[in-house]
């Protein structure tokens, strides 16, 4: 039963008081479980206010409970990450809101529905398997704290991303992930990172994404399409964003790669990346 002073928000947007409730929830449980948690700070502060992406469960003024929905690829696929307070569990916070997430969702045509679960919290896996919960694939979140440096290839440059290369882009994200983009050209103007376009000697050949959140540097979405692997393009081109990054004001730089891509795996550990937590997909 649920005392009077307990409430779901179901949030359009994230104003600067519900960011700073979340990141102080967020604090107390990592300091409780140890590791890191999914949360995508970059996505929440640039939320739309006309659409419901995150629920908040409120005890008075304190946070207990956090789902955020990231639907990076459009429907049908969506993902949720959150937590629940250390003090606050088994309480049927986390089922109430997941709940609530699963019936927006339904709503709004997402048929292929993930629960990020840290994968060294037990409690995270078993809490997504009593849900349902089969796991999907895992993911290694990786960081290069020390710059590598190495020859560059000429041949190699970069750009920004253009209208005219929307094509190319659903194209090579198809080819790398497996998805095709809904509505490439308005997610792509929304969003805080920075989209580039991968050029060998003028031909269009991949992708990726960086951003910058205060003193961290971020690569997303990084492809080099299959027909041009194995050149050393995508090894280039990761030293140079790389580089960039640091010269903006990065300390670090931090990337995400399946567990179950080798080659991937191999190019960043070349760069000096190494994994710091590991995160698992649970389908519902």
């Amino acid at each position: 039963m649920w005392s009077s002073g307990r409430v779901i928000e179901s949030a359009r947007g994230l104003n600067d008081a519900a960011l700073t409730a979340i990141a102080d929830l967020e604090r107390r449980v990592v300091a409780a479980d140890g590791g890191r948690l999914k949360l995508e700070w970059g996505t929440l502060r640039s939320r739309r206010p006309d659409e419901v992406n995150d629920l908040l469960w409120w005890d008075g003024d304190r946070l207990l409970g956090f789902l955020g929905l990231y639907a990076f690829g459009g429907p049908p696929n969506v993902e949720f990450g959150g937590m629940v307070d250390p003090d606050s569990r088994r309480q049927g916070i986390g089922t109430a809101l997941l709940d609530e997430a699963m019936s927006l969702v339904r709503s709004r045509g997402f048929t292929n529905r993930l629960l990020v679960a840290p994968a060294t919290t037990p409690a995270s896996a078993a809490f997504a398997r009593a849900r349902g919960g089969v796991l999907d694939h895992s993911e290694h979140a990786m960081v290069q704290r020390e710059p590598v440096d190495g020859d560059d290839d000429p041949r190699v440059t970069s750009r920004l991303l253009e209208v005219d290369d929307l094509d190319f882009l659903r194209h090579a994200l198809k080819a790398g992930f497996g998805f095709d983009v809904p509505d490439l050209g308005n997610r792509i103007s929304s969003d805080d990172a920075n989209t580039v376009i991968i050029e060998f000697e003028g031909e269009r050949v991949g992708t990726v994404r960086v951003s910058l959140e205060g003193d961290v540097g971020g690569v997303y979405g990084f492809v080099v399409v299959p027909e041009w692997q194995g050149q050393g393009i995508g090894r280039t081109v990761l030293r140079r964003m790389c580089r960039q990054l640091r010269a903006d004001g990065a300390r670090e730089v931090r990337l995400e790669v399946a567990v179950d891509n080798p080659n991937a795996l191999r190019l960043y550990t070349s760069q000096g990346f190494a994994q710091d937590a590991a995160e698992d997909y649970y389908r519902l």
